[in-house]
């Protein structure tokens, strides 16, 4: 899996993009992944902490100036940063898309939530400003492949049940939805998300009709990763059977066993609506305290059914070597 059209088309050697992973990532991780060969990609709040998050549109798209000039020390490969436009009254995406584009990033995840997630207009702004386009659609469907495709997008990520993070609510699993949506796409390749961890599993993306990997968990317990000593110690240990599934906004999450994630399980169980179960979780907050502060009281470890791979905390560039041998 190298030298491929994900290769040519984002300028990297290896086709293994590392998932935005919200406050997970920082320049740090994201130019290793870049230095070893693949997309390393700068997610919302990248770099931040608690002291240091700001609440306004603005304040936060300097934020991410200030993270991208830090990746551009580290690196002198490509790299992305994530954007998460909404059809209606977004006042997020157009200050940090002025960044990326004063900043001459090079790629974007575009995440796709609900209807109206594909906005031509926007598509518009970023081929001609010169940013290629990774479209991954929380839902993935054929129907929003060929919209996303139409639009413009370079690359389409095919995102199973097995991933971490917001579960689609389709809940087919990356066997079945990855070669559903590599039948789908007319001229453009396509990346495999969800349950990738290991050299095998992305073998088995590859011969489903994947051209490159779309990798989140298995970053996570890296060297590199910002995340606690603690907390990578506890993905080595685990395997998806430890992980806790349960109904939130807006349709599923999983998360290890901790205070808070008992609680949402329960509240599930006893059929609490999907929003209230998403603000007891709190939301990025809640990622932030169990993942990035070790704190599962009041905080949750969302992570991959593919865990189980996951045998040892290594360094990036290992784990990108492994996903392309």
């Amino acid at each position: 899996m190298k030298n491929n059209r994900i290769c040519q088309i984002l300028g990297i050697e290896k086709p293994v993009i590392q998932g935005p992973l919200s406050w997970l990532t920082d320049a740090r991780l994201v130019a290793a992944v870049s230095n070893a060969g693949g997309l390393g990609v700068l997610g919302p709040n990248a770099g931040l902490t608690a002291e240091t998050a700001v609440s306004t549109p603005e304040a936060t798209a300097e934020k991410m100036r200030e993270e991208i000039r830090k990746t551009k020390k580290l690196t002198e490969k490509p790299f992305g940063v994530n954007l998460i436009p909404t059809p209606e009254n977004d006042i997020w995406t157009p200050p940090i898309l002025k960044v990326i584009k004063e900043e001459g990033v090079h790629a974007v995840v575009y995440t796709g939530y609900g209807d109206g997630a594909i906005i031509p207009a926007l598509f518009d702004e970023l081929k001609a400003a010169g940013i290629i386009i990774i479209y991954r659609d929380i839902n993935p469907t054929p129907a929003n492949t060929h919209e996303a495709e139409r639009a413009g997008a370079d690359i389409i990520v095919a995102t199973g049940f097995d991933e971490g993070g917001t579960l689609p609510g389709n809940v087919l699993g990356t066997f079945s939805i990855v070669p559903m949506i590599a039948d789908a796409v007319v001229n453009v390749p396509i990346l495999a998300a969800g349950g990738i961890v290991d050299k095998r599993t992305a073998r088995a993306a590859q011969a489903l009709g994947a051209e490159g990997v779309f990798a989140g968990s298995v970053f996570i317990s890296t060297e590199e990763s910002r995340v606690p000593q603690s907390i990578k110690e506890k993905i080595v240990a685990a395997n998806g059977l430890d992980l806790n599934l349960f109904r939130t906004l807006p349709d599923f999450y999983r998360s290890l066993p901790g205070k808070l994630t008992s609680k949402l399980v329960a509240m599930d169980k006893a059929g609490a609506s999907k929003e209230e179960i998403g603000g007891a979780m709190g939301g990025l907050r809640g990622l932030r305290l169990g993942m990035l502060e070790g704190n599962t009281d009041e905080g949750y470890i969302s992570l991959g059914t593919g865990i189980g791979g996951i045998t040892a905390i290594t360094s990036v560039a290992e784990v990108v070597e492994q996903l392309t041998a």
